[in-house]
């Protein structure tokens, strides 16, 4: 059987190079892919001084990362930045990167639909790197998936495929010199160049190290994946909050123990079946929280209830009369499931239950307007008017949109 390449040409297949069911069978969560012009004749659709404006922003997540090559030491800063300390940093050996660049920009969310080939609510957001010549943040390893797309200048990337290759996992140890979690060893395997409109998948846990081989503008796409320990910390809060406070540990098969110090391997067995008796054996249940769980995962901002809406009928009638149409904030988080009755509606932890119709459509609708509101059921229509009251929903005018 012929390897598969580590490196494609999109050509016309652009962004992945192959059908969407390819690449998930063969390179999501697997093997890493360099695909150049994965977007032939990419423009920018930021540029550095914006990317610099909006570290500068209070709530934007920026951080600033310095490299001293002489004694391979790193400093890293956070944000918001003063404008006045970018003319000083040189023009070698930095890198600032801002986080959910595409919740305040919309060019920038542009680019989402692109990765259609994934559940939306796997992707967290995409980062923004600005790099000076030499600008690096040092070889590392991420624990999610993730898409890097050259947007300006040129990034040279070197990766570890050790493990794609079969030779074993590289070592995975860090330096305890610096305060970024960077490798101690690094031995790459392969070594490209990337230019505007190049992109490059890696899976997680694959070691690279990017650095700029010009001032360079890198676009990050990245997974949300959460660890075992996230997922049952909630899972078992939530567990907590809805048990029956009637059940408990109980022995009715207890016999006399032989030292009445001993907790024998009888009382583990109720131990375990106290615990399994608040488990969520309901696959509703389950598919609830998770819901919850998922839409709410790392945002980086809270949406808050803003100023109260006009009452439901008026905005109704601002609607439907084409004179308002209402716009999805971008940090809300939206996704659907079916459920053993109709289907449910996640926005950012919170959960309608809807019919399958309208949870789809609330959950791709970051902007409604009088034709999408007048599909919506009564049910629709109120979750709406529930989610415009939390903040999820902002009502604009059609011309300034």
């Amino acid at each position: 059987m012929k390897a598969l390449p580590f490196e494609i040409d999109a050509g016309r297949h652009g962004p992945l190079g192959m059908p969407p069911a390819r690449f998930l069978r063969d390179y999501w969560h697997k093997r890493p892919l360099l695909i150049r012009n994965a977007f032939p004749g990419f423009e920018s659709p930021l540029q550095p001084e914006d990317l610099a404006g909006l570290a500068c922003e209070e709530l934007a997540l920026s951080r600033l990362i310095r490299h001293d090559r002489a004694n391979d030491g790193w400093q890293v800063e956070t944000g918001p930045f003063d404008e006045a300390i970018f003319p000083g940093l040189g023009d070698r050996d930095w890198t600032l990167l801002v986080q959910d660049v595409d919740k305040w920009d919309a060019d920038v969310a542009a680019l989402l639909p692109h990765f259609s080939f994934l559940p939306r609510w796997r992707i967290d957001d995409i980062m923004v790197s600005f790099a000076a010549t030499g600008g690096s943040v040092g070889a590392h390893v991420d624990h999610y998936d993730v898409f890097l797309l050259q947007g300006l200048g040129h990034r040279r990337w070197m990766i570890d495929a050790s493990y794609a290759l079969g030779r074993g996992l590289p070592s995975q140890d860090f330096r305890d010199d610096v305060e970024l979690k960077l490798l101690r060893e690094f031995t790459p395997t392969h070594d490209w160049v990337l230019g505007p409109g190049d992109m490059l998948y890696l899976p997680p846990m694959v070691p690279h190290h990017g650095v700029a081989e010009d001032a360079c503008l890198t676009l990050s796409v990245g997974m949300r994946a959460p660890s075992a320990a996230e997922l049952m910390g909630d899972y078992i809060d939530t567990l907590a909050a809805e048990a029956d406070d009637a059940v408990r540990y109980h022995d009715e098969t207890l016999t006399q123990p032989k030292d009445p110090n001993e907790i024998d391997a009888a009382t583990m067995v109720r131990v375990v079946e106290a615990l399994n008796a608040i488990r969520m054996r309901d696959p509703d249940q389950l598919g609830d929280w998770f819901g919850r769980f998922m839409t709410g995962y790392r945002n980086a901002h809270q949406v808050v209830a803003g100023q109260a809406p006009p009452p439901s009928d008026e905005v109704d009638a601002l609607l439907a009369g084409g004179r308002a149409v209402l716009l999805r904030n971008p940090f809300s988080r939206a996704a659907w499931r079916r459920a053993a009755r109709g289907a449910r509606l996640f926005v950012s932890g919170s959960e309608f239950a809807l019919s399958v119709r309208d949870a789809q459509r609330l959950a791709a609708a970051t902007r409604l307007d009088a034709a999408g509101h007048a599909a919506l059921s009564p049910a629709g229509r109120a979750a709406v008017y529930a989610l415009l009251e939390q903040g999820h929903y902002t009502l604009a005018r059609p011309e300034d949109v």
